[in-house]
């Protein structure tokens, strides 16, 4: 190549260069948002799934993108993230949606609901089966997007200070239950209790409520539930596979670039995944030191189940027929539960009752 042409490529090369930089920085800008959790820093796996969805953000965009999480009560009450980021306080919120029952039932249905999905057909429903989609077009009136970003897993039926042996024996109790369960207890004389994570303790030490569920043995021994209230019963039927959500500003959403969405996107899923693992592995060692030092572990009784089904069913119609947008969603959910059971009886549920039998023999 002659020199003159060399330094004519070479200067267009280099201006190319000029151009193209700025292009990128400005596709990967520095920016940073606050989380506000609805727990306390005291449970490692519940607000652990949000410092586990910063920190894969922080790393993905070499720290351009900086997610800075809050405990409940550092910015807002662990009950109002959502209004928190809904209405720009922050950007983002890590919750349960069915804390904000008391808005609109159809939150319930992005988290759990009485007798619904197990969790990995939850996950399986938000992510392939439609029922992120039909949740987020709920999500968007009131001004935010959510991403699924924490399950716990199938959660216990809580701890009462009596033991439980028919309905009867439910009339009567304060219980702290969240999101649409408490409305199914009603029907059976249960006095639902809206209690934050960490005010649970100190209300059943005091006697103000006489049961509470929260999640399952790990957290549950951490919170001390054991030390105010004997009987341990399962399962949270209304808890089948919980979804906590990263809930994001849409204004703030939508000022993303593209690669920052993606990221916000991986990293929620990776939340999902590490919270369920967490807590099946730190379950069963915690179950076994509950059990040792004296909880009495109690399945709810077949006329209790029954009596739960009928109470969900009644309340379902009910709901229904006064809520266009639950009835949509729940519907949706319900077909997809009763065909995903169509497989799970075949496969999974054949293979984990022979485990269950035989686990003594291998």
């Amino acid at each position: 190549m002659k020199r003159r042409e060399f330094i004519k490529v070479a200067g267009i090369g280099a201006a190319g260069a000029a151009i193209a930089s700025p292009a990128i920085a400005q596709s990967s800008p520095e920016i940073k948002w606050r989380l506000t959790s609805s727990f306390p820093k005291s449970l490692d796996t519940i607000y652990g799934a949000a410092e586990v969805f910063s920190k894969a953000v922080a790393e993905a965009t070499d720290n351009k993108f900086q997610i800075q999480v809050f405990a409940a009560g550092e910015v807002v009450p662990g009950l109002q993230a959502l209004d928190a980021a809904s209405n720009g306080t922050v950007e983002m919120a890590h919750t349960a949606a069915y804390y904000y029952v008391g808005k609109d039932p159809t939150f319930a249905l992005g988290t759990a609901v009485p007798f619904g999905l197990n969790s990995r057909m939850q996950t399986s429903w938000l992510q392939v089966g439609g029922g992120g989609e039909l949740f987020n077009e709920f999500l968007k009136g009131h001004n935010v997007i959510g991403f699924a970003a924490g399950n716990t897993g199938c959660q216990m039926g809580g701890w009462f200070r009596k033991e439980l042996k028919d309905p009867s024996d439910m009339s009567g109790l304060k219980m702290r239950i969240g999101g649409f369960a408490g409305r199914v207890l009603t029907k059976l004389g249960v006095v639902p209790q809206q209690v934050a994570g960490g005010d649970i303790y100190p209300s059943l030490e005091k006697g103000t409520i006489d049961a509470a569920e929260w999640v399952g043995p790990y957290d549950d021994e951490k919170l001390g539930f054991q030390k105010v209230a004997k009987y341990y019963y399962y399962p949270g039927w209304w808890e089948g596979g919980p979804t906590l959500h990263n809930l994001v500003n849409l204004a703030k959403w939508e000022s993303l670039p593209a690669s920052y969405k993606s990221i916000i996107k991986t990293a929620s899923t990776l939340a999902n995944e590490t919270m369920q693992a967490r807590y099946d592995a730190y379950n069963p060692p915690a179950l076994k030191r509950l059990v040792a030092g004296g909880t009495q572990l109690r399945p709810f009784s077949a006329s209790i189940m029954d009596a739960s089904l009928k109470a969900a069913n009644e309340v379902y119609a009910e709901t229904s027929a006064n809520n266009p947008n639950f009835k949509k969603i729940y519907e949706a959910m319900a077909a997809y539960r009763n065909d995903q059971y169509t497989w799970w009886q075949v496969a999974e549920y054949g293979f984990d009752s022979f485990q269950v039998r035989s686990r003594t023999r291998t």
